[in-house]
């Protein structure tokens, strides 16, 4: 009877040596994100961050501090990417996610983990999705800490991968954004988006590429670009000139409630922020919609679902005390954040009216 031969954890599909290059080719970037608060070295089993410091540039030894944490990923956005060869911008809708999310809170992001989990591990493909990462947490002004990378050929076919990431900030507990409560006749400040974002993914895939029938690398007239170029454009981050802002009214608390418009569109996310007794009236012609949005409903999305499912040009949402809305979209200017009027809190049931 022949004898069977060994198995090595590379004959299951898993090569531990591509994984140790990788984590050298991507150190640089990794590295890049690190500020005087992170500890320890690079590739230690745990990371450590210090949450006070006694340095200058850093206005720490919180009083109330509190804690927030944020966890989400990019959806099926990660499938366009790998058809486009184009790895390096999902990593910065990763970080988007979670730092805009816990932003609404008036929390500061101090340090970011990532999941890259793959069919079969290429360090430079690896490193290119890092380097988004990176990327994403230098504007977000955040450390990348630690992550993990899973190569498994079992549940990930060729050129398939999926990514996590996970985010924890700290904001002052009488800072806390939901402190100040919202009242009818406050205004409704929207600070645009840069395009889709990383929502709807599953309903843009089927207009594109099954109902169209188009290529990644289609050029779209309508647009001047490429389907790539459409797609795979990353979420914006709209942490540090909203931290910003928030400094700069630390006394008054003008700003009384602020909401990330990710799936669920505008419609969605708002009603997240109110209160019992009050709804928000959208001025639909407020704000331009862009260009994107009106390809996907040529192609046959529902106009009457797009605002459920899109943020439709509004990325981000910021419910203001009535009088101060030009000092807010003053300040927000001069942080480099365009930001607009786009509606008003008025009583009643909570939900968004578009007139």
């Amino acid at each position: 009877m022949a004898r069977k031969k060994k198995l090595t954890y590379r004959d299951a599909g898993v090569d531990v040596d591509a994984n140790d290059l990788m984590v050298e080719r991507i150190k640089p970037h990794v590295r890049s994100t690190f500020g005087p608060r992170v500890l320890g070295r690079y590739g230690s089993f745990a990371a450590l961050f210090r949450l006070d410091s006694d340095e200058k540039r850093f206005p720490t030894n919180y009083r109330e501090p509190v804690l927030v944490a944020c966890t989400d990923g990019v959806g099926t956005k990660v499938l366009v990417a790998a058809a486009a060869g184009r790895l390096n911008t999902v990593g910065i809708d990763l970080v988007a996610m979670s730092v805009n999310d816990m932003l609404t809170c008036g929390a500061e992001p101090l340090f970011f983990l990532d999941y890259v989990a793959i069919h079969k591990l290429d360090p430079a493909e690896i490193e290119e999705i890092v380097s988004g990462i990176a990327e994403g947490c230098r504007q977000a002004g955040c450390s990348l800490i630690g992550g993990e990378t899973a190569e498994q050929p079992d549940i990930y076919r060729p050129k398939e991968f999926d990514l996590a990431g996970f985010a924890v900030g700290i904001v002052e507990r009488k800072r806390l954004a939901d402190n100040a409560p919202i009242e009818p006749g406050d205004a409704v400040i929207g600070l645009p988006s840069d395009g889709i974002h990383s929502n709807g993914y599953s309903l843009v895939r089927r207009l594109v590429f099954d109902r169209a029938r188009l290529k990644v690398d289609a050029h779209i007239d309508a647009l001047g670009e490429t389907v790539a170029d459409a797609l795979l454009r990353p979420t914006r981050i709209y942490v540090k000139p909203v931290l910003a802002l928030l400094r700069h009214y630390q006394r008054k608390r003008v700003v009384r409630g602020m909401a990330h418009i990710t799936g669920g569109g505008l419609t969605g996310n708002i009603p997240r922020m109110l209160p019992d007794n009050c709804r928000v009236v959208l001025k639909r012609k407020s704000w331009p919609v862009p260009k994107v949005f009106d390809w996907l409903e040529s192609l046959g999305a529902d106009p009457a679902d797009m605002h459920g499912t899109f943020n439709m040009g509004i990325g981000y949402v910021m419910i203001v005390r009535r009088g101060f809305a030009d000092g807010v979209i003053r300040q927000l200017h001069e942080a480099g954040q365009p930001a607009l009027p786009i509606g008003v809190v008025r009583r009643g049931k909570p939900g968004v009216e578009m007139k």
